[in-house]
């Protein structure tokens, strides 16, 4: 309500002063554009520095009290679920919530919404009181550290989607973006960006949507920069596009910041699958650029919000706020069954945990699969750094190699291909394309590289050799002859874009986009099998 009033106030001060500005100001009508816009900045500015300051006085008080915060978020939770799914009207005693509604595997939740038995997650579930905080709260901490970065011409989205999970109104529409409003063709969002050499800021929802647009900048850089000769009808840029021209001619390593040398931040949503994508970019299009993501999205809400853009990036605060979240503690990197889970106030420093999530659309306690481990505190509440998720596990012979083991084996081989940099990866198990008739279950591996076209059979091998490193059970299973070695197939450019696409068209797929690193169905692996260059 005070926010409401709040913009009402604004909107009916700049009502008062723009007529009065354009009748008094006698200058040129560029000038008196240029002097509505900086107004429209300052009008901006100042409502998230009200706006901000709300919400982090919100922060103190739920993180100071998390015991507190979590019964209100648990009985929010709870409203409205009476019946079958939830008899014990106005109760949020945990043990009696615990008892009464089991853990359930993010894999059973997905097979009960393919049936029609829960709500499957949309974006509307981000446009909440906690997406609204991580936005306002991020933009803040943003602007703090990067001060000119909201400043007028300072940010571009270059993708249709934000990493700022709740769409803010007027005023802070003003804030820096020079993306056109609404605009939902990738290229125009291109375009318009690389008109403004002096951006400080560049966004796109996730990194593996932005390293598709640096690679599609790659290819189609010849008509991009006719596109920008041509400009508007009487304002022809063919500077800007000779500049396009010779930044893209040296090379993909420090492109971004030849094309806009002001630039200081990256700003993208985190979400499962996205750390290769980070460190392509960061080695080669974004090389000397910082990497900043406001929160950590799952798919029943906000997880967790990041306040610190000068820190290492992968930095949250799990907030106590809905959706409810409970930590399941890890022992020996699978479940510990005997042991309950723990609220946030309960976390252990060091200790590794998975998220459970339990929200209002769907009232089930779900195992997110995604782990993580607890870094530090922000009041009661732990900050915690992710690790790996459950579910990306591969096993052909019951030897469950993770998520974390597996990408640390290949990031080992990958250092041994000559010129190559890794730029996206995917799994399936042999018996996934039936390609282990005759030999044994092994790995099939399809990976998009830079700099490496074709990998030579010792290369191929090296990925087997890191595996046997880094995994005594696989190792151990290679030994006996029990699983064959892992094949590395090579895609062409656009095969991993194809996937997410296609996971995207799925019914259940998740908000924001996970990047999933072990496909189990088949027409998904057909589709990067069908585009193997070497």
């Amino acid at each position: 309500m005070l926010l409401s009033l709040l913009l009402l106030l604004l909107l009916l001060l700049l009502l008062l002063l723009l007529p009065l500005a354009v009748l008094r100001w006698p200058q040129s009508q560029n000038a008196r554009l240029s002097w509505l816009v900086s107004l429209q900045h300052r009008v901006a500015q100042g409502a998230l520095h009200w706006a901000a300051a709300w919400q982090q006085k919100r922060l103190e008080q739920s993180t100071q009290s998390a015991g507190q915060s979590q019964q209100q978020a648990l009985r929010w939770c709870l409203q409205g679920a009476q019946g079958p799914r939830w008899p014990l009207s106005g109760s949020t005693d945990m043990s009696t919530f615990r008892n009464h509604l089991p853990l359930t595997k993010a894999s059973q939740v997905q097979e009960e919404e393919s049936r029609g038995q829960l709500l499957p997650p949309t974006p509307n579930q981000y446009h909440g009181e906690a997406s609204l905080q991580a936005t306002l709260l991020g933009l803040a901490a943003l602007n703090k550290a990067y001060p000119k970065v909201l400043a007028p011409g300072g940010r571009a989205l270059v993708t249709p989607s934000s990493p700022w999970l709740y769409p803010l109104p007027w005023p802070w529409q003003f804030l820096g973006l020079v993306s056109p409003p609404g605009a939902k063709d990738a290229r125009a969002l291109l375009l318009e960006a690389l008109r403004f050499p002096g951006l400080r800021a560049l966004e796109a929802r996730t990194a593996v949507e932005l390293l598709d647009v640096f690679l599609g900048l790659e290819a189609d850089g010849e008509e991009l920069a006719e596109a920008i000769a041509a400009g508007n009808p009487g304002a022809p840029l063919p500077t800007r596009a000779a500049e396009l021209q010779e930044a893209l001619e040296q090379g993909p390593r420090g492109l971004a910041l030849r094309l806009w040398p002001n630039l200081q931040v990256v700003v993208t949503l985190d979400a499962g699958g996205q750390a290769e994508a980070v460190a392509a970019l960061g080695a080669l299009w974004c090389q000397g650029l910082a990497f900043f993501s406001p929160a950590y999205a799952a798919s029943g809400g906000v997880v967790g919000l990041s306040l610190w853009p000068d820190q290492p990036r992968g930095l949250y605060l799990l907030l106590p706020e809905a959706p409810f979240i409970e930590l399941l503690p890890l022992k020996e990197g699978d479940w510990e069954e005997a042991a309950p889970t723990v609220l946030l106030a309960e976390a252990q420093k060091g200790e590794k945990y998975e998220l459970v999530l339990t929200n209002h659309a769907s009232l089930t306690r779900c195992c997110l699969g995604d782990v993580v481990q607890v870094v530090g505190a922000y009041n009661q509440c732990p900050v915690v750094r992710f690790i790996y998720r459950l579910g990306q596990t591969l096993s052909v012979r019951g030897e469950n190699t993770g998520e974390d083991v597996f990408s640390e084996a290949l990031d080992q081989a990958v250092r041994q291909w000559p010129g190559a940099k890794l730029l996206d990866h995917g799994c399936v198990e042999s018996s996934i394309l039936d390609s282990s008739e005759g030999s044994a279950p092994h790995y099939e591996v399809f990976v998009a590289l830079k700099g490496l076209r074709n990998l030579s059979e010792e290369n191929r091998d090296k990925l087997d050799h890191c595996l046997q490193e880094t995994s005594a059970g696989y190792k151990s299973l290679r030994f006996r002859g029990s699983v064959g070695p892992a094949q590395v197939h090579v895609v062409g450019q656009g095969a991993f874009r194809a996937l997410r696409a296609a996971l995207a068209a799925c019914p259940s797929s998740p908000f924001p986009p996970e990047m999933p690193r072990v496909l189990r169905h088949r027409h998904l692996a057909q589709l990067l099998q069908k585009r193997v260059v070497s």
